[in-house]
Protein backbone atom coordinates (compact mmCIF):
# COMPACT_ATOMS: atom_id res chain seq x y z
CA UNK A 1 0.00 0.00 0.00
CA UNK A 2 1.14 3.44 -0.91
CA UNK A 3 1.23 6.27 1.98
CA UNK A 4 1.28 9.91 0.88
CA UNK A 5 1.55 12.53 3.84
CA UNK A 6 1.42 16.15 3.42
CA UNK A 7 1.18 18.88 5.65
CA UNK A 8 -0.52 22.23 4.36
CA UNK A 9 0.60 25.40 6.55
CA UNK A 10 2.09 23.01 9.30
CA UNK A 11 4.85 20.48 10.49
CA UNK A 12 4.02 17.21 11.39
CA UNK A 13 6.41 14.99 13.97
CA UNK A 14 7.69 12.17 12.88
CA UNK A 15 6.06 10.41 15.77
CA UNK A 16 2.84 11.57 14.33
CA UNK A 17 3.67 10.48 10.51
CA UNK A 18 4.66 7.07 12.44
CA UNK A 19 1.04 6.93 14.15
CA UNK A 20 -0.65 8.08 11.04
CA UNK A 21 1.26 5.08 9.09
CA UNK A 22 0.32 2.26 11.99
CA UNK A 23 -3.56 3.01 11.26
CA UNK A 24 -3.66 3.22 7.72
CA UNK A 25 -2.04 -0.03 7.59
CA UNK A 26 -4.77 -1.51 10.05
CA UNK A 27 -7.25 0.36 7.52
CA UNK A 28 -5.78 -1.53 4.48
CA UNK A 29 -6.36 -4.97 6.26
CA UNK A 30 -9.83 -3.90 6.65
CA UNK A 31 -10.21 -4.69 2.57
CA UNK A 32 -7.51 -6.04 -0.29
CA UNK A 33 -8.52 -3.08 -2.81
CA UNK A 34 -6.72 -0.57 -0.72
CA UNK A 35 -4.36 0.67 -2.95
CA UNK A 36 -3.08 3.85 -1.26
CA UNK A 37 -3.58 6.55 1.12
CA UNK A 38 -3.51 10.33 0.64
CA UNK A 39 -3.23 12.29 4.52
CA UNK A 40 -3.26 15.85 4.55
CA UNK A 41 -2.73 17.12 7.29
CA UNK A 42 -3.85 21.20 7.91
CA UNK A 43 -3.78 23.01 11.25
CA UNK A 44 -5.95 26.03 11.57
CA UNK A 45 -6.31 28.77 14.15
CA UNK A 46 -7.96 26.32 16.60
CA UNK A 47 -8.17 23.18 15.30
CA UNK A 48 -6.17 20.37 13.71
CA UNK A 49 -7.84 18.97 10.46
CA UNK A 50 -6.84 15.69 9.04
CA UNK A 51 -8.23 14.14 5.68
CA UNK A 52 -7.78 10.91 4.17
CA UNK A 53 -8.71 9.71 0.56
CA UNK A 54 -8.27 6.16 0.56
CA UNK A 55 -7.89 5.05 -2.95
CA UNK A 56 -8.98 1.09 -4.05
CA UNK A 57 -9.05 -0.71 -6.91
CA UNK A 58 -11.82 -0.47 -9.66
CA UNK A 59 -14.00 1.15 -6.94
CA UNK A 60 -14.71 5.07 -5.89
CA UNK A 61 -11.89 6.47 -3.45
CA UNK A 62 -12.85 6.47 -0.17
CA UNK A 63 -12.83 10.58 1.52
CA UNK A 64 -12.98 11.21 5.18
CA UNK A 65 -12.01 14.76 7.25
CA UNK A 66 -11.78 14.49 10.89
CA UNK A 67 -10.95 17.84 13.42
CA UNK A 68 -9.68 17.95 16.97
CA UNK A 69 -7.51 20.41 19.23
CA UNK A 70 -4.20 18.13 18.59
CA UNK A 71 -2.98 15.54 15.98
CA UNK A 72 -3.72 12.49 17.85
CA UNK A 73 -7.33 12.57 18.79
CA UNK A 74 -8.25 13.68 15.21
CA UNK A 75 -6.12 10.94 13.34
CA UNK A 76 -8.12 8.30 15.62
CA UNK A 77 -11.43 10.12 14.65
CA UNK A 78 -10.01 9.82 11.45
CA UNK A 79 -9.69 5.99 11.76
CA UNK A 80 -12.57 5.67 13.27
CA UNK A 81 -14.39 6.88 10.35
CA UNK A 82 -12.02 5.70 7.45
CA UNK A 83 -12.59 1.73 8.99
CA UNK A 84 -16.26 2.50 9.13
CA UNK A 85 -16.30 3.41 5.29
CA UNK A 86 -14.15 0.63 4.15
CA UNK A 87 -15.53 -1.95 6.06
CA UNK A 88 -19.43 -1.10 4.61
CA UNK A 89 -17.33 -0.78 1.45
CA UNK A 90 -16.82 -4.52 1.43
CA UNK A 91 -19.66 -5.62 2.32
CA UNK A 92 -21.44 -3.80 -0.93
CA UNK A 93 -19.30 -5.97 -3.42
CA UNK A 94 -22.01 -7.16 -5.83
CA UNK A 95 -21.88 -9.69 -7.87
CA UNK A 96 -22.88 -9.17 -11.51
CA UNK A 97 -22.36 -12.51 -12.97
CA UNK A 98 -24.42 -14.39 -10.61
CA UNK A 99 -27.99 -15.14 -11.61
CA UNK A 100 -31.00 -15.81 -9.69
CA UNK A 101 -34.21 -17.81 -10.04
CA UNK A 102 -36.57 -15.31 -11.05
CA UNK A 103 -33.98 -14.76 -14.00
CA UNK A 104 -33.28 -18.21 -14.77
CA UNK A 105 -37.19 -19.06 -14.59
CA UNK A 106 -38.08 -16.23 -17.22
CA UNK A 107 -40.31 -14.32 -14.93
Amino acid sequence: MRLQITARHCDVSDTIRARAGELMERVARFDRRVSGVELVFEENRRSHDVEAIVSRDRVEPIVARASAPDWLPALDALFDRVSKQVRRGRGQAVDHHHSTSQEMSGN
